[in-house]
């Protein structure tokens, strides 16, 4: 028979922030591809939610990278970081019992 679906609402202290990493992280992966086909001062709605989104992250990844690198490639740190971050946070939570286990079977 089929086991039954984790729940997610139980682990909302781990889904939800493991969610908002990761749609930060493509997101940002979103806007350097995108980017590579459009001008930096485009003002269509979609890039314009881009850029919103993804600004405070790579403001921090500025803080952190030097000045020197473009844009483009703080982009990609910045997608790097934060999975290392979910990772990080993955682990921890792994490492305190608090993450939801699959696959045991009885």
């Amino acid at each position: 028979m089929n086991e039954p679906a984790i729940e997610l609402l139980p682990f909302w202290y781990f889904h939800l922030p493991n969610y908002v990493l990761a749609a930060l992280m493509y997101t940002l992966i979103g806007r350097f591809i995108l980017g590579m086909m459009v001008a930096p001062d485009w003002n269509n709605y979609i890039w314009r939610a881009f850029v919103t989104v993804t600004d405070p992250v790579v403001k921090v990844v500025r803080f952190i990278t030097p000045n020197a690198i473009a844009l483009p490639l703080v982009l990609v740190f910045g997608a790097l970081w934060l999975m290392l971050l979910r990772v990080g946070f993955f682990l921890a939570m792994v490492s305190y019992g608090l993450a939801p286990i699959t696959g045991q079977s009885g």
